[in-house]
């Protein structure tokens, strides 16, 4: 069973950054992906990424001032935003899609039906 940990969510300014964590357990070859979601509006993908590779999948949200690095080993996945805006205000969840073996990556893309939501953790932008 996968199991999604969310965490960094905080209040910025406007033109600042926000660095979001999510740790994974119970997945070993897959994807991990951000999500967001705020009232009245649809969920949209932002960012996935394979895990333990390097394929990346970004969303139009937030184009250009994104970025999913994988740090610190395979089962985690952390969201580098930056020159955030007002309307960039969400709660931000991470998502996981376990795979098999000899999988294509692109799997991994926003549009696929993600398994496994964590609680979600909320990022704050104000004036």
């Amino acid at each position: 069973q996968v199991h999604l940990a969310e965490s960094g969510g905080d209040l910025v300014q406007a033109g600042g950054s926000l660095s979001l964590h999510c740790v994974a357990s119970g997945i070993t070859r897959g994807c991990l992906a951000w999500f967001r979601q705020t009232p009245g509006r649809a969920r949209e993908g932002v960012a996935s990424i394979y895990v333990g590779g390097r394929t990346t999948f970004y969303g139009s949200a937030l184009a250009g001032r994104v970025s999913i690095p994988q740090l610190n080993g395979a089962n985690n996945a952390t969201l580098q935003m930056h020159s955030l805006r007002i309307e960039d205000r969400a709660m931000y969840y991470c998502a996981a899609l376990p795979l098999g073996f000899f999988t294509s990556a692109a799997q991994c893309a926003l549009n696929k039906e993600y398994t496994s939501w964590g609680q979600g953790t909320r990022g704050t932008v104000i004036s």
